[in-house]
């Protein structure tokens, strides 16, 4: 027997470090060649690290959570013959899953969830010491704090006692919540759980963290009246929605975006304050703010300035499905020029984005209400939006990011202006 020593490979796009997300296996594990045996964070996806090997686990290199330099011991596996501890023996490994052109985020609970583990019927609490953490999924963890399940409580059916979705629903219906019938809604509770920072969530954290402490933000807000706009989106989608596909107003804000951006080089930029240069790009790349069960994700609608509004519509689809179903690639999470932001019924009034650094501005979105407005002397009611955007002052000056929107409020007012060249 030997013993055969998986290093940390190197994804690249220059990252020395990565972090551990999720475990796969545990020591004492047999595993089969291609399993996965671990999730690893960088800076733009979530990446598979197969196992090239057969063999046993024989110790794990790191923790969930803890950050990793390229090159150092992930996982040691017991295999048959002498084993193989040299560095090249992890080439097939990165030659297979980290350089991939279309290195694909994984969305935890996909890997997670085997399509064909029953349903348990039935479980009894179960007794952890309080400070055990329990193995569930970044999203199974979710389904637990939204449904108020204690995990510790769970029984897991998956592998090393990993919690599921489906023990979640198994300890739903034996009655074990806070919502369970002749529970007393006014009962004491002192329960608490701390749930690390690690992941997609450390990373949204650091970058947020990052981009106030950065950069000059400021924000201006605009109401627009989108009557006419919702009119035209309602008439195409009639005329050409079973053929073409149903639009959104995501469309037709991207296409004011690229015309207003015409007369505003300078808002679709990226700063690099480390080399102090400014770099304005023609293309533009628009990354529209999605959510997933693994936290904020930004897809890239490519050359937005060269599709058609069906195009664009088609694009954004694509994309948040992607991103929400942990398969997009990080091509498609990175080189955004500019970014939307909309929160769709959930928009509130107004809201402050935060810029998506190293980009300068970052459009955001609040909800439609109708309203009562005086046209001509006369109250009618109108379809009425704001929207919300964030600028980066070291860049952009006030007046230019009011001028910039003002034109984007002037393209959705009168929409035949967004095709009219």
């Amino acid at each position: 027997m030997g013993t055969h020593v998986i290093k940390m490979p190197d994804i690249g796009e220059g990252i020395a470090e990565v972090e551990l997300s999720v475990w796969h296996v545990k020591v004492g594990d047999m595993v089969v060649e291609d399993q996965v045996l671990a999730d690893v964070m960088t800076d733009k996806a979530m990446v598979d690290i197969p196992s090239p090997v057969h063999g046993k686990v024989i110790s794990l290199g790191g923790e969930p959570g803890e950050v990793m330099a390229v090159g150092s011991i992930l996982i040691s596996i017991e295999v048959e013959g002498a084993g193989n501890t040299r560095e090249s023996a992890l080439s097939a490994v990165v030659e297979e899953a980290a350089p991939a052109p279309k290195a694909e985020i994984k969305a935890p609970v996909a890997e997670s969830k085997p399509a064909a583990k029953p349903v348990v019927a039935a479980q009894a609490p179960v007794a952890r010491d309080a400070n055990e953490r329990p193995l569930a999924s970044p999203a199974v963890r979710k389904h637990a704090l939204d449904a108020g399940i204690q995990l510790r409580l769970v029984q897991g059916s998956g592998p090393a006692g990993r919690i599921l979705h489906e023990d979640l629903d198994a300890y739903l219906q034996q009655g074990n919540t806070r919502a369970s019938v002749g529970a007393n809604p006014y009962a004491e509770r002192n329960d608490e759980e701390q749930i690390p920072v690690i992941g997609m969530r450390r990373k949204i954290a650091q970058r947020m963290q990052d981009a106030t402490r950065r950069a000059a933000h400021f924000s201006y807000v605009e109401e627009i009246d989108v009557t006419a706009l919702d009119d035209l989106r309602v008439h195409l989608n009639e005329k050409h929605g079973a053929s073409r596909g149903k639009l959104t107003l995501l469309p037709f804000l991207v296409r004011a975006m690229v015309v207003a951006l015409r007369d505003f080089p300078q808002i679709n930029a990226r700063y690099d304050d480390e080399a102090q240069v400014i770099t304005r790009l023609g293309a533009v790349h628009v990354g529209v703010a999605t959510q997933s069960d693994i936290g904020l994700m930004v897809p890239v609608v490519r050359h937005a300035e060269a599709r058609s509004l069906w195009g664009t519509a088609e694009e954004i689809t694509r994309l948040a499905t992607a991103a929400r179903n942990g398969k997009a690639s990080r091509d498609e999470l990175s080189g955004s020029t500019i970014t939307l932001t909309s929160l769709g019924a959930l928009g509130g009034i107004v809201s402050t984005p935060v810029l998506n650094l190293p980009e300068v501005a970052i459009v955001g979105v609040n909800r439609i209400v109708e309203r009562p407005m005086v046209i001509k002397g006369q109250i009618v009611i109108r379809k009425m939006m704001n929207l919300s955007s964030s600028f980066d002052h070291r860049v952009v000056d006030g007046m230019d990011a009011a001028q910039f929107i003002q034109a984007i409020r002037g393209l959705l007012e009168q929409p035949a202006s967004l095709f009219l060249e």
